[in-house]
């Protein structure tokens, strides 16, 4: 027995309510089982309960034993004093308050069916993947479409968290947050929070001095990220050294000291000389960046701004002193799929959350145009019959799976009260 399933329970009322007793035999009747928390404190707030003759407003505490309060050390916590009843599976412990009054206590497992823990275990049978992945079929499409929605802005939620961090950092600044936003996602996984940092080292400020010259764009990402540490014979590394001395000194930036970029599993096209070139590429042909993206509502308008490539010498090389045969190496439409996933979708959102507005509806609408990702988790769901037609959907399943999923919070999840209600 777990308490999250006890919270279910209380939360539903998923047991006979009309004969309730507390473990001293007084009645007990429930006008309101209370507002589920899921906080620091007593996990159902302002529930309201007569015990006999007596009307109860306050909060509510459940265990699956009794003594689970002294386990869990609440009669040290004066934000237990309000608790009207206990509520557990099993009563092996008599609670007091400070005052040395008891607090009343029912013990679920005497009103609750076995049909009821049956369909709780049969849900937490052994999985393999997921509790659910053999039942997933059954799910109606109406629970399903619904939950998708609210899991894929959970998700927003949680992208747009760094974001507002990241503006109070710049002081207020959108156009900062979006180079910054989009430095860490041309690095991707293994490059992010380094290229994270190199944007961060350098004052956007400068960057909007400097965007009409890309040489210059390229000597502050370069030199910032360490790649013109070394002395090098070749004539464009000696170029963007010099350039990039120059402007330290210009601008009077400190040069930071920054972990080195990673070039170790990746391939060619993602090394990140490959990237931050094109990332120099894009601040020198698209000034007022941010504004655009705010502006956007097609797929084809994004495509269209991020159609760039590495610079000129980088066609013909991936690392400094290293020719290679001549490559374009533009951005690829899957990894601007990943920019618009990672990076403008989260900023409007948060932009227009900021802003007091509301865009789900255009946000949806946009996902539902892009392509699916491809992953393993993506994989694994098409597998069991859930098979996602686009990256709304992708990005809803990833939600599911992260922060649900893989943390056995079913009875959170919509899909797992369903399935609750068909055993």
């Amino acid at each position: 027995m777990k308490e999250d399933f006890l919270h279910y329970l209380w939360k539903f009322k998923k047991f006979d309510t009309l004969n309730l007793k507390t473990c001293c035999q007084e009645e007990i009747t429930i006008s309101n089982s209370g507002q589920y928390l899921e906080l620091a404190g007593p996990d159902f707030f302002n529930a309201q309960i007569t015990i006999g003759d007596q009307k109860w407003a306050g909060n509510v505490e459940i265990h699956v034993k009794s003594s689970d309060w002294y386990i869990h050390h609440h009669e040290r916590d004066s934000g237990y004093e309000n608790v009207i009843l206990h509520v557990v599976w099993e009563h092996d412990s008599e609670i007091y308050r400070s005052n040395n009054s008891e607090i009343p206590v029912l013990e679920l497992k005497n009103y609750v069916s076995s049909e009821t823990v049956n369909s709780y275990q049969k849900l937490l049978s052994p999985k393999s993947w997921i509790f659910c992945e053999k039942q997933l079929k059954e799910i109606p499409q109406f629970t399903l479409i619904n939950w998708q929605e609210r899991l894929f802005f959970e998700r927003l939620e949680r992208k747009s968290k760094p974001i507002l961090e990241l503006l109070e950092l710049t002081n207020n600044d959108w156009e900062a947050v979006l180079f910054c936003l989009l430095a860490k996602n041309f690095g991707l996984n293994t490059n992010g929070e380094i290229f994270l940092k190199i944007a961060q080292s350098i004052p956007f400020s400068v960057i909007r001095k400097e965007c009409f010259e890309v040489e210059n764009l390229e000597a502050l990402l370069f030199g910032s990220a360490g790649l013109m540490d070394k002395e090098k014979e070749d004539a464009y590394f000696k170029d963007l050294k010099f350039r990039y001395f120059y402007l330290l000194h210009k601008y009077q930036i400190d040069k930071n000291s920054i972990e080195p970029v990673q070039f170790f599993k990746h391939r060619p096209d993602n090394f990140p000389t490959i990237r931050l070139s094109q990332l120099a590429d894009l601040y020198h042909k698209q000034q007022n960046l941010f504004s655009k993206i705010c502006e956007l509502n097609s797929l084809e308008a994004i495509y269209e701004i991020f159609g760039v490539s590495a610079t000129s010498y980088w066609q013909t090389h991936y690392q400094f002193d290293k020719e290679s045969s001549k490559k374009k190496k533009a951005l690829t439409k899957s990894f601007i799929d990943l920019i618009i996933l990672n990076t403008i979708i989260p900023l409007q959102f948060a932009y227009a959350k900021s802003q007091g507005k509301e865009d789900s509806e255009d946000l949806i609408t946009m996902l539902n145009k892009v392509e699916a990702e491809k992953n393993s988790i993506m994989e694994k769901f098409s597998s069991f019959g859930l098979k996602p037609k686009n990256a709304f959907e992708t990005q809803s399943l990833l939600q599911l799976k992260n922060e649900y999923c893989s943390k056995n919070k079913c009875l959170d999840c919509a899909i797992g009260l369903e399935l609750l209600k068909k055993y």
